[in-house]
């Protein structure tokens, strides 16, 4: 094994633990109208992709499920804080996703800039039947996300992930073949 491999295996489970929590503070810079719109309209997209029924991954898969959930939500933070470098400052939450999507940038080498491509596409697309535009445009619709949030976060429970470089040859081979070109 790499170092790489080192640390990514050392930081998914911990990705994976704290998704839900992540996503709840998330979710909290996305209602503060002091985040710049740019800033909330990549949360958002981030956000909204929790409940895509057709995810990079499916979340039933053992071990990565819930990785491509992870990633995107580190991807989402990192531009929401090169739009803000003020909200990296005030989110603590913002600033370490946006750093750990570094490590993401480094695992997939020429495909991050594929992943980098789909998130933010996020930003136009529509998860049951909601868009970024609606959520961030429409009071009612904001409160009702917010609501699915908090309800997806409580749910939520962490998945196993085995310390096995096979399962980063796995995840690599997922997104490499479901990622848009």
């Amino acid at each position: 094994m790499t170092q790489l491999d080192d640390r990514c295996l050392d930081s998914f489970p911990e990705w994976l633990r704290s998704l839900a929590t992540d996503a709840s503070d998330l979710s909290g810079l996305l209602a503060s109208p002091d985040s710049p719109e740019a800033a909330r309209r990549a949360i958002a997209g981030g956000l909204n992709y929790l409940f895509k029924s057709l995810d990079l991954i499916p979340d039933g898969i053992e071990d990565l499920g819930y990785l491509d959930d992870a990633f995107v939500l580190r991807v989402a933070a990192a531009f929401a804080a090169a739009e803000s470098p003020a909200l990296r400052e005030q989110a603590p939450t913002l600033a370490r996703l946006a750093r750990d999507a570094e490590l993401i940038a480094e695992l997939l080498g020429s495909d991050y800039a594929r992943l980098k491509s789909y998130v933010r596409s996020l930003e136009k697309g529509a998860a049951r039947g909601r868009t970024v535009d609606d959520i961030l445009g429409d009071e009612q619709v904001r409160a009702s996300f917010m609501h699915e949030i908090t309800g997806w976060a409580s749910s939520y429970t962490a998945p196993a992930f085995s310390r096995d470089a096979k399962n980063l040859i796995k995840l690599k081979s997922f997104l490499s073949t479901k990622l848009p070109a």
